[in-house]
This record gives structure tokens, sequence and C-alpha cells, in this order.
């Protein structure tokens, strides 16, 4: 940083900012909210768009010495709210307006700050070791999200780990954080503008659109991008074969198991020159990553401890389980976090002693059962409990239940996970209460209100009553299928009319993985998503041959609409673009982009 103070050190769809004026704003910031009396183990919370100026609060926060939490936009105002009052923030870094301001708390627009006569300065902030460095919330099994308060000296770990096992090149490149701020992975991304890397913020528009992305990660020379698989799946026709930039791209997968057909595809591609990869491993309450495996063979693995990371496969007496036989995964280390925030009993049911360590050490129970295979790699085998990764996320099926019957005309709920040909899809099983029962449609809506985007069920079912074993237990076998029920209200819908609205209702249907699409069907109410919404403008452009944004989806989610803007985006595109009449849906079996 100081070797290089012109060079770019973060480029974002709002600024550019270099080395030499990161380091200026940063230190204007920190010294206001050292002067507004934060002192170190205070929280500041951060809810602001994705650009340049979102790392200046972070290491703004950072340098006062507090730590930061991140509370995204696309959250629920009422999520935010209590993430803001749970983490008992002291001040509040937003936009001009933020709906989830608790009243006590002084909201500021740090842009206005840094662009100040505030004193730049750096006044050096002696932070006791320990202290804490954010404060990230994930699904909580109780109904309410949990704060994991991670410290600095897991920061410092992270950075050095990756940087020994070779994750990190020796020389400064160029990366691109593309995680949430709210999701533990964009920690080592947007941390390694610290190490003098330069970080490329990408916007929403640009993570959601493949090909916009290859375009960014071209222009800026980009060599490191981080993805769960299944946001690979959208980008992987642009970026498996060599950049034109000449340098090699590095892809860091995590978030999620990697599947097989995935795993295989990048081993190969690896070898004839394309992305090399590398899977990570390893729970918020760690410090984001605690494994590390280059991507290469056959099978999938999570590979092996990073350096200063302890890993145990132990049986429910807290024994070593034999090789090759599969236990629940214990970590333990200098990455673990300091615990739950204002939770005592689950931090000291999750973090226990250490037998296997000096005298007051600590270890984390993952709940992830595991085993050790052949090349002394770890193998991910399941979950002890119901918890999922859903696109990346950890998600508590207990804490949508609880959601779910807040509303007063749900007596019970379950909720479930289904693989389909789509991905997996949370689903929602509820029995109505004597009182005004919700359709199915109104009680996804009701979810919206409370839960993000990616945990509201993609179908919710009325039940009569739940299926029940002989002992009791909930059938889950006996559950009707996603296939088999409509989320939407009972009214028939309208049918497609022209050729073009049939077009997109079956494209719908292919996506979703469902029949009777109507034209006034809306692709999100039905249980689309982000990733979704890719693979439905993938198969517009393969079939129509027309580039259709991402952002067009969301501004018309219903048949009639998109169909009526795909007409008019057609009338103006350049006839060597367009396709030959007629609408047939491709059957490549994948709907891969």
């Amino acid at each position: 940083m100081r070797e290089h103070p012109e060079r770019i050190a973060v480029r974002g769809s709002d600024d550019d900012i270099t080395f030499d004026e990161l380091d200026r704003r940063s230190a204007r910031l920190a010294n206001w909210l050292s002067a507004r009396g934060v002192r170190p183990g205070d929280r500041v919370g951060v809810q602001l768009k994705r650009g340049a100026g979102l790392i200046t609060a972070f290491l703004g926060v950072w340098r006062a010495g507090a730590a930061y939490v991140p509370l995204d936009p696309e959250y629920p105002p009422q999520r935010l709210a209590f993430m803001a009052d749970d983490s008992r923030v002291r001040i509040l870094l937003t936009e001009s307006e933020a709906a989830c301001v608790p009243p006590e708390v002084e909201a500021v627009v740090p842009s206005l700050l840094v662009d100040s006569h505030t004193d730049s300065t750096t006044q050096r902030q002696e932070v006791p070791r320990g202290t804490a460095a954010y404060v990230i919330y994930t699904s909580g099994s109780t109904g309410v999200p949990k704060g994991v308060v991670a410290t600095r000296d897991g920061v410092a770990q992270l950075i050095s780990a990756l940087e020994q096992a070779g994750v990190y090149e020796d020389d400064a490149t160029v990366v691109a954080w593309n995680a949430s701020p709210s999701f533990d992975a964009s920690i080592q991304q947007w941390v390694r503008v610290c190490r003098g890397d330069t970080i490329v913020v990408l916007d929403d528009e640009q993570r959601r659109d493949p090909a916009g992305l290859a375009t960014v990660l071209e222009e800026n020379q980009v060599t490191v991008l981080d993805v769960t698989p299944s946001h690979w799946e959208m980008l992987r026709s642009r970026l498996l074969t060599p950049l034109s930039h000449g340098r090699r791209l590095t892809l860091l997968m995590g978030g999620e198991p990697v599947p097989g057909h995935i795993w295989r595809e990048l081993a190969g591609a690896a070898a004839g020159g394309g992305p090399q990869a590398v899977n990570l491993y390893g729970p918020t309450e760690c410090t984001v990553d605690s494994t590390a495996g280059k991507i290469t063979g056959d099978g999938p693995h999570m590979g092996t401890a990073l350096p200063g990371t302890e890993l145990f496969v132990l049986d429910a007496a807290l024994q070593p389980v034999p090789r090759g036989d599969v236990g629940e995964l214990f970590i333990a280390g200098p990455g673990l976090a300091h615990g739950y925030l204002n939770q005592s009993s689950l931090t000291a049911s999750r973090f226990v002693p250490n037998p296997f360590g000096e005298a007051g050490t600590r270890m984390y129970r993952t709940g992830d059962l595991v085993r050790w295979g052949s090349g002394d790699v770890l193998e991910f085998v399941g979950r002890v409990d119901r918890q999922i990764k859903l696109r990346g996320f950890r998600v508590e099926l207990g804490e949508i239940e609880s959601a779910l019957t807040n509303h007063p005309g749900v007596d019970h709920a379950v909720v479930v996970s289904h693989d389909t040909q789509s991905g997996r899809q949370v689903v929602a099983y509820y029995i109505p209460a004597e009182a005004a029962a919700p359709s199915p449609e109104h009680l996804r809506k009701h979810a919206a209100q409370t839960l993000p985007q990616y945990m509201v069920p993609s179908v919710c079912v009325k039940l009569e009553e739940l299926p029940l074993t002989a002992n009791g237990k909930l059938d889950v076998a006996a559950l009707p299928k996603p296939a088999d029920v409509v989320s939407r209200e009972e009214t028939p819908g309208v049918e497609p009319k022209g050729e073009l609205q049939e077009f997109i209702a079956q494209v719908f249907a292919e996506v979703l993985g469902r029949d009777g699409i109507s034209a006034d069907d809306d692709f999100f109410a039905l249980g689309g998503h982000s990733l979704m919404a890719l693979r439905l403008v993938a198969r517009l452009k393969k079939n129509l041959r027309l580039v259709v944004p991402v952002k067009e989806v969301y501004r018309h989610p219903r048949v009639q609409d998109l169909a009526e803007y795909v007409a008019e985006l057609a009338e103006v595109a350049p006839r060597s673009t367009q396709k030959s009449p007629g609408f047939g849906v491709s059957k490549d079996g994948g709907g891969r982009a």
C-alpha cells in the first residue's frame, strides 16, 4: 500500500479509489467515529449498497477499533431492524434513508464524512487482542437469526493461512468481490485489499448477468473469483475457457458441497489450461475457511486443514472414529469466533472444551458428518440436524417454520428441502388454524416480511393433516412432492395468448420445474430466485438470440409483461441477432447458461 499509493485499491460502479485515497478516507471515518465515542468492542452497523464506499466503511470501522455489522439492504426491513437492535450498534452507516434505524442509534451517510474536512491524519488505535472484528448473522433454529462474533485475530489467521496454503497468490493481483456482505465468504474477498490486492466490487446486476460478469472480469484483468457451486452453474459456459487478458482465473468454490459433475468438469478445465479451482470449507463460527483442497481428480472432497487449524472427526462420546468411519467434524484453532452474541447457553453448547488441546482451549462442533478419505482428505457425508445450505447460505429450517407459524391463520408448519431439476427447493407444508386460513401465496408474502429472499419457501402447500409414521413421527416420504402441488390460489389464471406468451410460459415451466403456467403468473411468486432468473435469460438468449438483461426479469416478472418486453426488444434488435420464426424450447437437459 505504501509502496504503490497511486495504484487502484478498489474499483466499484460508484467510484475508483487509489490506496492513498482509501487510506485517507478510512482514516477520516475512523477519526469521526472515535470522536463520537466509538471504542474497541463497540459495534457499528453498515447498511450500504455494493460499491467502493462499502470497503471504505468496513476499514474505517476497524481503524476505530470497532466491529462492523453488515446489514444487507436487500434484506426485509424487519430482519434488518432485529439485527441492528440485537447487536446494539452505536452508529449506523447508511445511505440517505434507512428503514431499520433504532430510535437511539445515530444514522450517518459516510460519503459526507470522507468528503468533508474531517482530519485524515492516521491516529493509531490500541486494540486489545481478541477484539471483535465483525458480527455476521446466520439462520437460527430457534426462529430468529443469531449473530456470530468473529475476532481480529481470526481474520489475521485466515489471511495468513490462505497465504501459506498457496490459495492467495504471492504477488498483488485483482480480485472480484462477489459475495453478499452478510455472507461470511465476503470477508476473505474484500479483506485482500489489506495485502495490496485490487478489489473489483461487482454490483448486483453484474453478479446476476453471466455475460456482463465475463466482460467485467476481462476488462479489469481479474484473476480471482469466489463463487458458490450454484452460481457457477450459471457462469460456466462463459468462464470455462481461458480469459483473453492472458492471466489464468482462479475460482474459489465454497458455501455448499461441490457436486460431482462440477468437480470433474473443473478438474478437466484446469488440466486443459482453463480456470483452476480450489474448494474451501469452513463455518462462520471458525472465521470463513478451515480447509482447502485443489479441485483435481474424479471425486469431490473438502481438502485438508489450513495451517493453524485442527480437525477432529469424533463420535457421540467425543472420541476419534476409525479412519474411514463417519463422525462429526470438530474444529479448533485461533480462527474460532467468540461465540454467539447475547446467547451464552448456545455458545456453550457449540463451542466445547477441547480434550485434545491445552487447558482452556475450545473446539467448535460443526454438525457436519464427515470421514477421512484416501489421501488424508475430508469427505462430506451429511448433517446431524436439519440445517441445509441453500445457494451458499446456511439455512435452519426451524427458522422458516417459526416465521410461518407466526401467522395467526397457521396452526402448524413443517419445512423440508427437495432436490429438483431446477435446484434445491424449500417447501413448506402447513395446517391452517380455524380462523381465516391464508392462501399459499399469502403465506409466502407473510414469510417474505421477515425472511431474506433465499429463505422464503418456493412452494407452500396447505394440508388437512400431516402424514405420520406408525410411531407418530412425521412421514417425510409421504408428503406431496412440489411438482404435484400448486403454490398459488386456486382461481384459474389467464391462458397465455399468442406464440410468444406460450413460449415464455413454457420457459417458466422448465426453469421452475412446474406445469400449468398462466399469462399472469409471477416468476418470483412461483418460487423463482436470482439464480433461476439467470437460467431464464440464458434460455431466452439461446432460443430467441436476444439478450434480455436479468434486471428486466425483475421489472417484468409476469409472463405477459415479459413477453411484451421481449417483443419490443425484438423490434429494435439488429436483424442478424434474431431467431427465425418459431419458439421451440431447447431440450439441452440442464438449463445451464
